[in-house]
């Protein structure tokens, strides 16, 4: 069949390069289509809910509002874990899907089972369904500087300026945005004059409720003419407001302005953003829609803008602190420019061993259209272009030529020695000879790479898109080294002597005096390979396992947790503080830090929890260009700040680490029972065995208790006495402290809240608060101490809870060490110094987790490969012989490999798992084209002896070829410091170090092991 194809192409050769065209064409169609992004979109299925319950504690929001909701949500299909987290007045419940179910779909089911539960939920609780986004999601952070503005007037312009704006460009999810306050018409009673008047505070808010609306009266006749009946009673001033009557005294009104003061005043905040140390900022965070393309939208954004600030107030401006447009380039460029150097490197390999430009530039040529061939297929499957796979380009760049060489070097040798017979049948019969051993070797390495598409979660997320963009890559240079290549060879090289360059002459001056050297003493080349087995194995136990190789983003976030019982205020105090020191390190340019929560509720930390975003000067600008120095002088920095518990992370690390656990970190051991007091006192035994570790850093249990609260126990009884009952009770106290919005007032475009909140003196104060009077339904007041008991308890900052089951996490990173050993250790440290009660259990979570999951499904795939290629072997040769020694290859390629990445220093991680698989396929492939000669030259009826030496001879230059060629074209990913090239370089540092030994040991113990095994099973044959 594929004879008759590269009989086709020949005879049709006008045809093939009309094809070619259209190849090209379409391939950068396809190319300039791609969505271009930093990562493959690692994210899995994922609903999010956000419900808001304002003044509730955690443990109230987590019996009313998350067991409900929770008790809905898991009988959902395909659900696979359900977490929750319930915080003061805020409950984040997020459920993870089983890959592939369309996010749509999954929404509906959320939104149905939520629209269930919604009766039962508590009478003031909102939420519902967060925006279309990923953890990845956050691309574009800016603040609102300038002009003398207000907290106020900035969050205003951003709400309701800038935020619309943005929200309408494709590919927006949302605009988050945090800081600043929230403007609002507040009305502050005064508990003295409701008292002196008689009325009751439900009475105040029903009057606000009732005088706030604009209505509709119908249609009125006014002769041939009908006018349309309008009733105005909205709020448009504070005037409006205080003018609402709220009872009758006597004839006389009462209005509002008579027992509350009303002002211009702003929401109860749960979170606050500061900036440089210099005070507190604004700053709106876009994000994206999942599977947005980031650079398009990066840029939508930028250019929108540039747009809003012209019509900005005089000085007003927006200042961009974060764009991930900016990792986009840098990931991507680090590829392309590996990928052109590797080109080069390539090309000059080319002509150096085939001694002839014109056959170099059409060995080459392969390369790039091979690349449009891939663009095209990846435009197909939806994939973009991106770290990982435009990585698997660069890491097949090698591979791509290996088909095209074998094919060239076997016209030119046929084309130098036979000068007489038709140069179209002289050039078919040349790929002929090598076609079987080409296509079943390029087959082998598509096939090793099969096993990276069955990995799962974030790895497979991570290394599907480079096998897909291998295996693209590699089908296109095949289908062009039996097309494309024959006919170009037929205008481009010409018949007659051709003799060896310098470089295969110096090969070959060495190679033979070896070889004939090995063949003489096989016994000795042979003991030698499996000592060099044996020594593998041992320093195979002495590299350490990792998950991934962690990415260096370029940017830094220090995350702070200070004591639970914080208040905003302080915390906001602290972080200028903390920041004014972070600035004095010369590297740091400027600083944004989020307290608390933020606006949608989407990343729910504590008031006593900061994320503070360093903004970097450039590289070249550092004292020591590296970046744990630089985290090593920060904490430095930190260590004048006892109390503050610190880790470091990046912004997409620390997003994909909350996305797979629920908590940041390398490591996350969490910890499940029923009492949250035994389970903090759990958190705390582990962090201390943890410590301990060598390698352990940044361990910390997220501090859950320690929260005072002020409980108030309604007594039924006197509140009966008096007429109340608790509902009211709990309505006027929330009203008090926390405000109850009532209503909006419509100021043009702007919706602002109108709340009734107590005076900053009840607010600031326990002891005005416990003396606070309540108003009783015939006109007396009381102080609320005659109908409730106060008294301060400790309470928890949050709950967590995953598939129904509350937990604590105790999370920490892991330096200077490989991850796999240091968990081992944990665990034997833990399991012998932690005694856990019954019905308590412990998970090992983070990135280990992923590792150990990645390790269990190579190791079943991998030999299912590797039957694969043995049964392609043998149906090659149709000999079990032959099909065993090709893959005795594959052992001695480890060796290399084993050894570069113990001398490297490199962990033995998925990238490096996924270099040991190309590492096989490369090293099958120069083994399928040594025997295949082998097995020509016995045809001819040449003795095995003159065999093995004359086939190993006449195939050096193509082996040398396609193994230099492969390891040169990673070369440039070994010594790339782009973001992306940590996770390329293990991969390059296995393949390049495998290919020496795997090179060597195919030239000369192969021909000694045909020698000896071979020949028998072809004897009989022939």
């Amino acid at each position: 069949m594929l004879d008759k194809l590269v009989a086709f192409a020949l005879s049709k050769r006008l045809l093939i390069l009309i094809l070619t065209a259209i190849l090209i064409g379409t391939g950068w169609m396809a190319f300039q289509q791609l969505p271009i992004d930093a990562f493959p979109d690692v994210s899995s299925t994922q609903v999010k809910l956000i419900m808001k319950a304002p003044g509730m504690t955690p443990e109230e929001v987590e019996a009313r509002i998350v067991a409900p909701i929770e008790t809905e949500m898991l009988g959902i299909p395909k659900q696979q874990i359900l977490r929750s987290i319930s915080k003061y007045a805020l409950a984040d419940i997020t459920i993870d899907f089983a890959e592939g179910t369309d996010i749509y779909w999954a929404r509906q089911q959320v939104a149905e089972r939520l629209a269930n539960v919604q009766s039962s939920l508590p009478i003031g609780s909102s939420g519902g369904l967060a925006p279309i986004t990923t953890p990845l999601g956050e691309m574009f952070m800016f603040t609102v500087e300038g002009g003398g503005l207000s907290l106020e007037q900035r969050r205003s312009l951003l709400d309701w300026v800038i935020r619309p704006q943005l929200r309408t460009l494709p590919g927006v999810a949302d605009v988050n945005t945090l800081g600043g306050m929230v403007r609002t018409f507040e009305v502050v009673p005064n508990n003295a004059q409701l008292a002196a008047r008689g009325v009751q505070l439900n009475d105040l808010q029903r009057a606000l409720e009732l005088n706030n609306r604009n209505d509709g009266a119908g249609r009125l006749r006014a002769g041939e003419e009908v006018l349309v009946v309008r009733v105005e009673g909205a709020i448009k001033t504070l005037d409006d407001v205080r003018a609402i009557v709220i009872t009758n005294r006597d004839g006389v009104p009462v209005r509002v302005g008579d027992v509350a003061e009303v002002q211009v005043g702003s929401l109860t905040r749960y979170g606050a953003v500061t900036k440089d140390g210099r005070g507190e900022a604004v700053e709106g965070l876009v994000l994206g829609l999942k599977g947005a393309n980031a650079r398009q939208v990066v840029a939508a954004v930028q250019e929108r803008l540039i747009e809003i600030d012209k019509g900005l107030p005089a000085g007003v401006h927006t200042k961009v602190f974060y764009n991930r447009g900016g990792l986009v380039d840098r990931a991507v460029g680090t590829v392309a420019e590996a990928l052109a150097e590797a080109i080069v490197l390539v090309v000059i390999l080319l002509v150096l061993f085939l001694g002839n430009l014109r056959a170099a530039v059409l060995v080459a040529v392969v390369l790039p259209l091979s690349a449009l061939f891939t663009f095209i297929l990846m435009r197909q499957f939806d994939m973009s272009a991106n770290l990982m796979s435009l990585g698997g380009l660069a890491i097949a760049i090698g591979m791509l030529v290996d088909a095209a060489v074998v094919v060239v070097e076997n016209i030119v040798t046929h084309l130098a020695h036979d000068k007489t017979a038709e140069k179209l049948h002289l050039i078919y019969r040349a790929v002929g000879e090598v076609i079987t051993p080409v296509a079943s070797g390029v087959l082998i390495i598509i096939i090793v790479f099969f096993p990276l598409l069955t990995l799962q979660g974030l790895e497979g997320k991570l290394f599907i898109p480079v096998a897909l963009t291998i295996v693209f890559a590699l089908a296109g240079s095949l289908l062009l080294s039996l097309t494309l290549v024959p006919v170009l060879a037929s205008w481009l090289l010409k018949q007659g002597a051709h003799s060896d360059p310098w470089l295969v002459r110096k090969a070959m001056a060495i190679y033979e005096p070896a070889l004939v050297w090995s063949l003489a003493h096989a016994r000795t080349v042979v003991i030698a390979a499996v000592l060099g087995l044996v020594a593998t194995a041992g320093v195979y136990t002495l590299i350490g396992k990792t998950f991934m190789p962690v990415m260096d983003e370029g940017d830094v976030i220090l995350q702070l947790e200070k004591l639970p019982s914080i208040s905003l205020e302080d915390s906001v105090k602290l972080d200028l503080r903390i920041q004014q020191a972070l600035m004095r390190v010369p590297e740091v340019k400027g600083v944004v830090a989020r307290t608390g929560s933020d606006e949608l509720g989407l990343d729910p930390m504590g008031l006593n929890q900061t994320d503070t975003f360093l903004v970097l000067k450039p590289r070249d600008q550092w004292r020591k260009p590296d970046k744990p120095w630089l985290i090593d002088q920060l904490r430095t920095v930190m260590q004048d700040f006892p109390g503050v518990t610190i880790s470091f992370t990046q912004p997409i690390e620390m997003r994909v680490s909350e996305m797979l656990t629920g908590v940041r970190g390398d490591l996350a051991v969490k910890i499940f029972g029923t009492d949250l007091a035994q389970l903090n006192q759990l958190a705390g035994q582990v962090e201390g065995v943890l410590k301990a570790i060598p390698g352990a850093e940044d361990v910390i249990t997220v501090k859950n208790d320690g929260v005072q609260f002020l409980q108030i126990k309604v007594d039924r009884l006197a509140a009966g006495r008096f007429g109340l009952n608790t509902d009211d009770i709990q309505n006027d106290l929330r009203a008090q402290i926390e405000g109850k919005q009532l209503g909006v007032v419509l100021e043009g475009v702007r919706r602002t809240p109108l709340v009734l909140r107590g005076g900053e003196a009840v607010r600031n104060s326990p002891e005005q608060f416990a003396a606070m009077r309540i108003t009783l339904p015939d006109g007396r007041s009381i102080p609320l101490s005659e109908i409730a008991h106060l008294q301060r308890v400790d309470g928890p900052v949050k709950v967590d809870r995953e598939n129904a089951r509350r937990y604590v996490v105790v999370q920490a990173n892991v330096r200077g060490r490989d991850l796999v050993g240091f968990v081992d250790e944990a665990k034997r440290a833990v399991a012998s110094k932690v005694s856990l009660p019954a019905a308590y259990s412990i998970v090992w979570g983070g990135q280990f987790e992923n590792q150990q999951r990645a390790a269990k499904r190579l190791a079943i795939v991998v030999p299912i490969a590797l039957m694969m290629i043995f049964l392609l072997l043998y149906a090659t040769f149709n000999s079990l012989r032959l099909a065993l020694l090709v893959l005795t290859n594959v052992p001695f390629a480890l060796i290399g490999g084993v050894f570069a990445l113990w001398l490297s220093g490199e962990y033995m991680s998925v990238p490096a798992s996924v270099g040991f698989i190309a590492l096989l396929g490369i090293a099958v492939l120069n083994g399928v084209v040594l025997v295949s000669y082998f097995n020509q030259l016995i045809e001819t009826g040449m003795d095995i002896s003159q065999v093995v030496v004359e086939g190993a001879k006449r195939r050096l230059r193509p082996v040398l070829m396609t193994a230099m060629i492969a390891a040169f074209g990673l070369l440039p990913l070994v010594f790339a410091s782009g973001p992306g090239s940590e996770i390329q370089k293990p991969l390059a540092i296995v393949v390049i170090g495998g290919l020496v030994t795997s090179t060597l040991l195919t030239l000369v113990l192969l021909p000694i092991l045909y020698r000896r095994f071979g020949f028998a099973k072809v004897a009989v044959e022939a």
